[in-house]
């Protein structure tokens, strides 16, 4: 099944965690704390309870764990210094991605209920998905060719089916922004199919699998650029 239909199908527990997914595997480009959201995941396994609570902790932690990356990038590089932005493909402005990560806890609804969780998963889909086309080797970063492309993987899994081990997918999407389209399409996948704390913690491995692979990346990056 696609992962448009996937998500509108998707309970309120499974649109929670396929929103909170997509912004904790582009974490890396805004903090350096792997645990930062591990608060709002236990908000996720039990549903609507604290959510609100849970969402305003998880992003004053945040402003907090981003506010000690910048202090200390600072000061390690001396009087005078100025934050390094976060490394991204040449054309595309420094701070773009980071908008977008920002973006998607700034719009995470604090009502637990499946309209406004719906909403909010798509956008997560959408901003992960381009953050990691912008990061991808493969294709160009943006555009309307870009946007076009993005929206026809969403909605046919086959057009993402050949891109792996590096390798350019039949649609011109690249390893990247496949990878996370699987990612996004087994955590939905996941949530329906497993009830309990149990299905909550699979998509949170799954995630952090791929939020190992954005780090990397990420990583690669700032050496190649430094």
């Amino acid at each position: 099944m696609s992962l448009v239909k996937l998500i509108a199908q998707a309970d309120a527990r499974g649109l929670a965690a396929s929103g909170l997914a997509c912004l904790d595997r582009c974490l890396p480009l805004l903090a350096d704390d792997a645990d930062v959201l591990r608060p709002l995941w236990a908000g996720v396994a039990v549903r609507e309870r604290d959510w609100p609570e849970r969402l305003a902790a998880s992003r004053q932690a945040l402003d907090a764990a981003t506010a000690t990356v910048t202090t200390a990038a600072v000061a390690g590089a001396g009087p005078g210094a100025v934050p390094v932005p976060v490394p991204v493909p040449d054309g595309a402005s420094p701070d773009e991605s980071v908008v977008l990560v920002r973006a998607m806890l700034a719009s995470a609804p604090s009502e637990w209920a499946a309209g406004p969780l719906r909403d909010w998963a798509e956008t997560c889909s959408v901003a992960a998905l381009e953050i990691h086309q912008r990061l991808d080797s493969v294709g160009e970063s943006g555009g309307a060719a870009a946007a076009e492309r993005l929206a026809r993987a969403r909605e046919d899994t086959a057009a993402v089916s050949d891109a792996v081990d590096g390798a350019e997918g039949t649609d011109g999407v690249g390893p990247l922004v496949a990878g996370e389209l699987r990612r996004q399409i087994r955590i939905l996948e996941i949530l329906a199919e497993t009830d309990g704390p149990a299905g909550v913690r699979q998509a949170m491995d799954l995630s952090t699998e791929g939020q190992r692979v954005l780090r990397a990346v990420v990583s690669r990056r700032a050496r190649a650029q430094g």
